[in-house]
C-alpha cells in the first residue's frame, strides 16, 4: 500500500506541473491585453505599459514562468490583477458555493440513480427498465442552461418555490445561502444521475447473471437480500468509480449552471477572469481543479478497499 501511495502521489506531483505549466502557455497565448482592459479604452499606451511593467507582465515569458513555479511551490498562486488580493484568498472567497453546489447535486443525483439502476437491473426488459433508459437519454441530452432556465422559469418565477438566482445577501446566514443552491443543485443532479443511473443499470446487470447469485437464491435467501447484499455489493466498484468522476466533474464543470443561476463560486469566477484576463486567477483556478481532481480519484481508488476486501494494490 505505502508503494502504491508513493507512485500515486508521484504521479499527481507530474499531473499538477503539467497542468500548471500548460495554463501558463494557454492563458499568455489568448489575445488581448490585461493593463489595457484595466485602463479602459481612454487610456494611453504609456499608462498601459506603466501597468503591464508593475504588473511584471513585460518581463521576458522565462522569467514570469520560473517565478510563478518558484510560487506555486511555496504555495503562492500570485495575486489577481484584478481583485489585487492573493490568488489563494479570492479562490477561497469563491469555494464555498462550488463546493456546496457539487455535494447537494451529488446527493441528488445518487438519490435518483442508485434505486432507478438497481430497480431497473433487476426487471430487466420491463417498462420500467425502459422508461429508465429513456428518461437517463434525454437528461444526458438536453443542456444544462436549459433545464436551469425552465426550472427558474416555473418552479421560481411563477411558483415561488425556490430563490431565482444568486446567493443571498452578504450578512445572509448559511442556511439562507444553502436555501439559493437547491434549485441549481436539483438542475445539475438530474443532468448528473443518467451517467450513474446507466452504470448502476449495466454494473447490476453483469453480476445478476453470475453463479453465486443463482446459488444464493437456490439457498432460499430472500430477492431483497441476494439483490442488496450480494449483487449491489459486488457491482459497487464501477458504480463508485463514476461516482468519484461525477463528483470531479461537478467541482469543475459547473460553470455553466453558476452562470444561470448568478451563483458566486469558483466557475462564475473563472468565466469573469477570462473575460478580464485575470492570468493570475486563471492559473490559480486551473490548478487547484486539476489537484482536486487527481485527489478525488485517489480518494475513489482507495474506497475499493473498503468495498471489496479481494482488492489489492
Amino acid at each position: 500500500m505505502a508503494r502504491y501511495l508513493i507512485k500515486r502521489i508521484l504521479g499527481m506531483c507530474v499531473v499538477i506541473f503539467l497542468v500548471l505549466t500548460i495554463a501558463f502557455i494557454i492563458v499568455r497565448l489568448a489575445p488581448g491585453d490585461p493593463a489595457a482592459l484595466m485602463l479602459g479604452p481612454d487610456a494611453t499606451a504609456e499608462d498601459a505599459a506603466a501597468l503591464r511593467s508593475q504588473l511584471g507582465l513585460d518581463r521576458p515569458i522565462t522569467a514570469q514562468y520560473l517565478s510563478f513555479v518558484t510560487g506555486a511551490l511555496q504555495g503562492d498562486l500570485g495575486t489577481s490583477i484584478y481583485f489585487k488580493q492573493p490568488v489563494v484568498s479570492v479562490l477561497a472567497g469563491r469555494a464555498e458555493p462550488t463546493i456546496f453546489l457539487s455535494l447537494f447535486s451529488l446527493v441528488i443525483a445518487l438519490v435518483i440513480a442508485t434505486p432507478i439502476g438497481i430497480y431497473a437491473a433487476y426487471r430487466r426488459g420491463s417498462l420500467l427498465d425502459q422508461g429508465a433508459i429513456t428518461t437517463a437519454m434525454l437528461a444526458a441530452s438536453i443542456p444544462s442552461f436549459w433545464t436551469g432556465l425552465m426550472f427558474q422559469r416555473y418552479l421560481a418565477t411563477d411558483l415561488g418555490w425556490f430563490p431565482a438566482s444568486g446567493y443571498g445577501a452578504p450578512d445572509a446566514s448559511f442556511v439562507e445561502r444553502m436555501g439559493y443552491l437547491i434549485l441549481p443543485s436539483i438542475v445539475l443532479g438530474i443532468v448528473n444521475s443518467a451517467l450513474i443511473l446507466r452504470f448502476t443499470r449495466a454494473s447490476m446487470l453483469d453480476i445478476l447473471g453470475e453463479d453465486y447469485v443463482r446459488t444464493a437464491r437456490s439457498k432460499g435467501m430472500t430477492e431483497r437480500r441476494v439483490v442488496l447484499r450480494h449483487a449491489l455489493k459486488n457491482a459497487a466498484i464501477p458504480i463508485i468509480t463514476v461516482i468519484g468522476l461525477t463528483f470531479a466533474l461537478l467541482v469543475s464543470g459547473a460553470v455553466v449552471t453558476e452562470r444561470v443561476f448568478n451563483i458566486p463560486g469558483m466557475g462564475n469566477l473563472v468565466v469573469s477572469a477570462v473575460l478580464r484576463r485575470d492570468y493570475p486567477v486563471i492559473q490559480g483556478a486551473l490548478i487547484v481543479v486539476a489537484s482536486l481532481y487527481v485527489l478525488i480519484n485517489l480518494l475513489t481508488d482507495l474506497l475499493y478497499l473498503l468495498v471489496d476486501k479481494r482488492v489489492k494494490y
